[in-house]
């Protein structure tokens, strides 16, 4: 979300917007633009003991309203939060007080957990950015009119990557996967059905690239599979290197209760590098990346069919050219510029009909 944020920032700062960051945690704040100071306030203190997000939002909130009080500030023309209902349920209140449109980019799926405070929170937004389609359709299903809802990806920072290996050789076998070692990675099914298919294919390697809670424990699943390497936290150039070599990307995500994707920047970047990319239904890239030819999709913990869709593809060659040619002209249209254009004509849409409504 960090780097998301940043990124979307910086394009907006560049198309001459006036843009103002508040955030808890992290540090990186794009040239021009300004940070919004955050004070310990009695309500941040009291939240704080239930949700450091909603502490946040408390503190931002009042900044916010500290900043439309300014005489000498430019005022606020609208907020956009990452986040969901948690930070939401908070800073909506503020926003409708203050009378600024409030914009909410939700990453990933929502929790089943709390649906009325789901309900409550979003009639204060005023509209959606979904990162893909599981979490528009979670959000619809919380009573948002879908035309409040922008259903899109993340961008990439395809200048930052390098180009594709069309030409250059893949290393034969090689399976690679990238993200956190959590239960939603569900690696440990990909390492399941990998060693299923390196009995019959001994030529095979995994490589899994990330760390996180779950690492013990699939480490002592790789100890007991030949073929299986637990790369650890990469740079992202060392991640890059790696899934240019990859025959294939294999992303095995499940949904949790409180947890899900949303669309997964790892396999779009694989896109980018040309990799052929293997997903499980609850990692769809669907509505993003339309042609279903550029990747393939298994079902959502299913062991059985990961086998069976990742063992065509390592035996089709033709296939996996194919694949890397439509992924990476897929992968194109993806960059930060464009992306951050569509949020920009969003907030023109959302911010016009609101005045037209007035």
């Amino acid at each position: 979300m960090e780097r998301h944020v940043e990124c979307l920032t910086r394009e907006q700062v560049a198309h001459g917007h006036r843009v103002t960051m508040a955030f808890r945690h992290g540090s990186v704040v794009p040239q021009g633009v300004v940070r919004l100071p955050l004070r310990g306030e009695a309500l941040s203190r009291t939240l704080a003991r239930v949700s450091d997000r909603m502490a946040f939002a408390a503190e931002a909130g009042a900044a916010i309203r500290r900043l439309c009080g300014d005489p000498h500030a430019h005022g606020v023309d609208l907020v956009h939060l990452h986040g969901d209902h948690v930070e939401a349920l908070v800073l909506g209140p503020v926003c409708r007080h203050l009378r600024v449109p409030l914009f909410l980019t939700v990453h990933a799926s929502l929790t089943h957990r709390h649906p009325y405070l789901q309900r409550r929170a979003f009639r204060d937004v005023r509209a959606f950015v979904a990162l893909g389609s599981a979490t528009a359709a979670d959000l619809v299903a919380r009573g948002v009119d879908e035309r409040r809802v922008l259903t899109m990806s993340s961008g990439l920072e395809l200048s930052a990557m390098p180009p594709p290996a069309e030409t250059a050789p893949r290393e034969r076998g090689l399976i690679v996967s990238v993200g956190a070692l959590n239960p939603m990675k569900n690696h440990a099914l990909l390492i399941e059905a990998f060693d299923e298919l390196a009995r019959i294919r001994p030529w095979l390697r995994l490589v899994i690239a990330g760390d996180g809670p779950e690492r013990d424990r699939l480490a002592r699943m790789a100890a007991v599979r030949p073929g299986v390497e637990l790369a650890g936290p990469l740079s992202r150039a060392e991640v890059y290197a790696l899934v240019r070599r990859a025959e294939a990307f294999v992303l095995a995500s499940r949904r949790l209760p409180d947890k899900g994707e949303g669309v997964p920047t790892a396999a779009l970047e694989a896109l980018a590098l040309g990799a052929p990319v293997v997903v499980s239904s609850d990692a769809s890239l669907d509505p993003v990346v339309t042609d279903r030819e550029a990747w393939r999709a298994f079902e959502s913990g299913s062991k059985t069919d990961l086998v069976c869709v990742l063992g065509a593809l390592l035996d089709d060659e033709p296939a996996r050219r194919k694949m890397s040619a439509l992924g990476t002209s897929a992968a194109s249209a993806l960059n930060w510029p464009r992306v951050a254009e569509r949020v920009d004509d969003w907030y023109r849409v959302q911010l016009r009909q609101r005045y037209s409504a007035t």
